[in-house]
């Protein structure tokens, strides 16, 4: 449009910023003289900005005077308070300032300044700029009576339109149905807005029903002002993936019925993502939507993740006097050798997929680790090879009498101790071993002992302490999420009350509590190599922490609602969040951007896990479904249905060839993961488009189902030798 282009090169000139300017004539071939001699109409002013009640809203908007007779009105953009995002279609960040506001019209050109900027002499005044900003987008467009009468002739248009376009173009009505609400309650047409709610609510997907549920209790102006769901919506673009030919139909009946109402919103509020090829199928279609935002854009992800896992390190196994023992029970060690030096050689192989050694720095292993990964190495030679012939034993610990209200459990990596978070703020811990858990001797009694001896270790510890149970005080609200560190010598467990604390578990004392969040904290977890850990909350971010330092290290945000899970890749150069906005997110470590945004689930997301392999992620949420994910390609590959309630818990066995899932139906079901993983369709179009084809065989992946006689699920551990170790509290109810 030439006269919105005069009138964006006259801002620039008037700006002092020549250079833009000489740019963008360039672009546009446009020469001086036209610049000075074109004027612009009222026609084009009305284009450029808001009308009149733009500014009644108290809104940043900020008149220019321009050198002709009409006036052309100029959206300010608050900048961005948040963190620093990468280009991953982040939304907006946990301080929630909108990342831009539009005038009516969807022209580039009316996203200029930044506010509180001068332009043309009028200062910017920004009252309150997350909120009015964001709501002054909505001002008057459309006569109110025929809002129904817009929506009704699309929902025609759609129904009556060939199969093929009928299930993509089907995807409009819940974010144009939102939008065309929240603009008549936002311009005081609240009679109308409750007729069109009622009216056209019924027609939407079945997920949608708790966003509605929100949605329905909006009916006044004020209340938009505070609402985080209604911001979140305006200031995200919904995305919604078409295919060209579709998307090219709706076009032409928008523009033909010239109803510009709802091409208004299409190009103001919705991201259209547009492929080529054939429009997807409605199952294709269900499969990936459902979130707080649409599905994501396919460029979300296109990065690359370094899934492989890292080299093990190497070093000399003292074998020798172990396996005089094993001599002694066995009468066979000749055997056994062979076996560790295979342990030891299949990892010399550097994994083409792993992120380089010293990608990000990993603490170096301590002689303990040394030591405990020897024992791994054994207690591997000896673990049992699952199967759909051979299905683990399941061991379930079961908290009688849990009336402070079970929230957390977490085991550690050798099954020696288990821990339990409760919502009466303590945390115990267990042993589940005969040996009890003792403290270490108090600083005058260790001042005595020699530490030369050889169990020296041993000594340390002061016997009068031992019990099979500590309790650890400190948190003031129920605690959420619990982790053991890898070498047992810590446990974290975060809160309602917003922190997290580090606990010795030499001493059983809390040694830090890390201040951040301002909200709940639903998850943390330590990293596969100790020192890392992360978090996640009510603040709708992540954050990465290292055990010494008090501020966290980087800062993930992007989520749209809570942080209901975490979770780091085994390679521990990634970490998966699950959220309420039903989606999952891969963040990048070493930079913190998100490399991977993965819709599908129509609920919270309440349990992550990754394959040992590091290529595969499971997730599981309230809408009962356990999804599968290739990592590489950022694809779903696979939904495996059988909860009838929301999954607490995923485990892969520790060579990744069953899945086991816990939930709160009271049931453990074993999925068999190398036939759900085989001769998956990952090719090329796949990945461009988006077009997934889930084989319907959760019913042939499914190995076993084991009820509790009354105990929700709420974790999963396979031991070393993968036993199944499931833990939950009885509920009477």
């Amino acid at each position: 449009d030439r006269q919105t282009l005069v009138a964006v090169l006259q801002f620039l000139r008037r700006s002092n910023l020549r250079e833009s300017e000489e740019i963008l004539r360039r672009e546009a071939r446009l020469l001086g003289d036209d610049l000075g001699a074109a004027a612009l109409s009222p026609a084009s002013a009305g284009l450029l900005g808001g009308s009149g009640s733009d500014a009644d809203s108290g809104g940043s908007v900020a008149t220019v005077a321009t050198s002709s007779p009409g006036v052309a009105a100029v959206a300010a953009v608050p900048p961005a308070k948040g963190e620093a995002r990468g280009d991953c279609g982040v939304g907006p960040s946990s301080r929630r300032e909108p990342r831009e506001v539009g005038s009516p019209v969807s022209s580039p050109s009316s996203k200029i300044t930044h506010a509180g900027d001068v332009i043309g002499g009028a200062v910017v005044v920004e009252d309150q700029p997350d909120v009015s900003a964001v709501l002054s987008a909505y001002n008057q467009q459309g006569d109110p009576t025929l809002y129904e009468e817009y929506y009704s002739g699309l929902k025609h248009f759609i129904e009556c339109s060939l199969d093929c376009h009928r299930a993509e173009l089907s995807q409009l009505f819940y974010p144009l149905f939102v939008h065309m609400y929240l603009e008549l309650v936002y311009n005081q047409h609240e009679s109308e807005a409750k007729s069109f709610f009622e009216r056209f609510h019924g027609d939407q997907e079945c997920y949608y029903q708790d966003d509605l549920r929100v949605l329905s209790s909006l009916t006044k102006k004020e209340h938009m002002k505070g609402n985080e769901t209604m911001l979140d919506f305006r200031t995200s673009k919904f995305v919604l993936r078409i295919s060209r030919d579709s998307y090219q139909l709706l076009k032409r009946h928008l523009q033909e019925k010239q109803n510009n109402q709802i091409w208004n919103i299409v190009q103001e509020h919705l991201y259209i993502d547009i492929f080529d090829g054939m429009p997807r199928s409605k199952q294709q279609i269900d499969a990936m939507v459902g979130s707080l935002a649409g599905e994501a854009k396919r460029e979300a992800n296109k990065a690359k993740v370094f899934f492989g896992l890292l080299k093990e390190p190497e070093f000399d196994l003292p074998l020798d006097d172990e396996d005089e023992e094993g001599e002694n029970e066995e009468g066979k060690p000749k055997k056994k050798k062979p076996k560790k030096d295979n342990v030891g050689s299949k990892s010399k192989k550097q994994d083409p997929n792993a992120p380089p050694q010293n990608r990000i720095p990993l603490p170096e292993l301590k002689d303990s680790d040394k030591l405990d990964k020897v024992m791994n190495m054994k207690e591997a030679a000896r673990r049992v090879r699952l199967g759909p012939e051979c299905l683990p034993s399941i061991c379930f610990y079961t908290f009688l009498n849990a009336y402070q209200g079970l929230t957390a459990v977490d085991i550690t990596d050798d099954s020696s101790m288990i821990v339990g978070g409760f919502a009466d703020s303590t945390v115990r811990v267990w042993s589940v071993t005969p040996k009890k858990l003792r403290s270490v001797k108090t600083a005058a009694d260790l001042s005595l002992i020699d530490k030369e001896s050889d169990d020296v270790l041993e000594r340390i510890m002061d016997e009068k302490t031992a019990s099979e149970l500590k309790i650890l005080y400190g948190h003031s609200g129920p605690v959420y999420g619990t982790s053991f560190s890898p070498d047992r010598n810590y446990l974290l467990s975060c809160s309602e009350d917003g922190t997290v604390r580090l606990w010795s578990l030499q001493t059983f004392t809390c040694l830090v509590g890390y201040k951040g969040h301002n909200y709940p904290v639903w998850d943390t977890q330590f990293s596969p190599y100790g020192y890392y850990f992360v978090s996640g909350g009510h603040d709708r971010v992540a954050r990465l922490w290292a055990t010494d330092h008090y501020q966290p290290l980087r800062i993930f945000a992007g989520h749209l609602a809570d942080v209901t899970c975490t979770r780091f890749h085994p390679n521990s150069n990634y970490i998966a969040t699950g959220s309420a906005d039903r989606t999952i997110r891969l963040w990048d470590v070493l930079n913190g951007n998100c490399v991977r945004i993965f819709t599908g689930h129509k609920g919270p997301i309440h349990s992550l896990a990754f394959s040992p392999n590091g290529r595969f992620l499971a997730t599981g949420a309230t809408d009962g479904r356990v999804l599968l994910w290739d990592i590489g390609h950022g694809l779903m590959v696979g939904e495996l249905k059988g909860h009838t309630d929301t999954i607490y818990a995923l485990r892969f066995s520790r060579d990744g060839e069953i899945l086991a899932s816990g939930s709160m139906d009271n049931t453990v079901r074993l999925w068999d993961a190398v036939k759900a993983f085989e001769d998956l369709e990952t090719d090329d179009f796949t990945t461009a488009t988006g077009h997934i084809n889930l084989p319907e065989n959760s019913q042939d992946l499914l190995l076993g189902t084991y009820m509790t006689k009354s105990t929700p699920v709420v974790h999963l551990h396979f031991t070393r030798r993968n036993l199944l170790l499931a833990a939950g509290a009885y509920s009477s109810q």
